[in-house]
């Protein structure tokens, strides 16, 4: 049986463990914002592109499916998510490493994050989390009043998710409804309202996370099971490709619904075959995925977890692409 990862201690600086080495965070970032950087996890930044990338899908599907295309407002939508990406990401990571703090002191990988390492006491970590919500909340009051609202109750996902873990072996999946609230928050700043379009977009983001975070879980899965926390990758294990194909076949049909439903009512051809082009390359990419999968091999699974910014930048691209037509 593989042994726990073991991972070097932090030094002096608060160098997290599982950080990217020579990030700007560590190198640039003044010594005083570092801890609470690294609480947000400015220095790994893909979760920020994770959080974001179901929003530029939802901007993009919705000018797809709008006569007029796209529209001036839709360059603050996307602006806004993507600061609003950065400080809620930031604020959800605050508030899990709060409510994680005892896990985290017990697994190799996140001992060295700033709250189990002492860089940072929770209530201070409780202020920053505040602090960057009510920084969010500005961008979300200048959307109209459905994606308000739509922010609002994500609210409550972002809340339950730390505690997911405790009490189901799908905490992957709480993850994933609160990841891809941004595909239906940012369908509904464009147009106004909600359709069937964006709830098939949202299932796909939600298979899609499913599919990554199974992944990512797979790096902890010793100590996981020693401190008692579940997940997907603990209960797949050895069958975890065969549930990855599941993921990756339905995040790929809900995507191709998706823009189906987008397009078809008046859509061209050429968008159509542009927009579905690029649900054929996420697939494609998540089929790569799986080909170099090693779920024994927690390097490789940190690195195809990180290829998703990539899986996930292909659809919006194409979808981009074909709203401009």
């Amino acid at each position: 049986m593989q042994q726990p990862s073991q991972a070097p201690e932090a030094p002096a600086a608060g160098t997290v463990a599982d950080a990217p080495p020579g990030n700007w965070v560590d190198t640039l970032a003044p010594a005083f914002t570092r801890p609470y950087l690294r609480l947000s996890r400015a220095d790994r930044p893909i979760g920020t592109w994770l959080l974001l990338i179901p929003c530029f899908w939802a901007v993009a599907l919705a000018a797809l499916a709008d006569p007029e295309g796209y529209r001036p407002l839709d360059l603050w939508i996307v602006l806004g998510c993507s600061v609003g990406a950065f400080l809620m990401r930031g604020a959800g990571c605050t508030w899990n490493d709060i409510t994680d703090r005892d896990f985290d002191a017990a697994v190799a990988r996140t001992r060295s994050r700033p709250i189990p390492s002492g860089q940072v006491t929770a209530k201070g970590a409780a202020v920053w989390m505040v602090a960057q919500a009510l920084l969010a909340s500005l961008i979300l009051f200048s959307f109209n009043l459905t994606a308000i609202l739509l922010g609002i109750a994500s609210l409550a996902l972002v809340c339950i998710y730390p505690f997911a873990k405790r009490f189901t072996w799908w905490p992957q999946a709480f993850l994933g409804l609160a990841f891809n609230w941004g595909a239906l928050l940012a369908w509904a700043a464009h147009t106004g309202s909600l359709s069937w379009a964006p709830v098939a977009l949202y299932g796909a983001g939600i298979a899609w996370t499913l599919f990554y975070d199974t992944i990512y879980a797979h790096q902890d899965k010793e100590d996981d099971a020693l401190i008692g926390v579940r997940s997907t990758a603990r209960l797949f294990g050895r069958n975890t490709g065969k549930w990855l194909m599941v993921f990756m076949v339905i995040a790929t049909l809900l995507m191709t619904l998706a823009v189906l439903l987008a397009v078809l009512p008046q859509g061209s051809i050429l968008q159509l075959l542009i927009a579905l082009a690029g649900v054929w390359g996420f697939g494609a990419h998540m089929t790569w995925q799986l080909a170099q999968l090693d779920t024994e091999d927690t390097g490789r699974c940190l690195r195809l977890f990180r290829s998703n910014r990539d899986a996930g930048l292909i659809p919006a691209l194409f979808l981009a692409t074909a709203a401009l037509l």
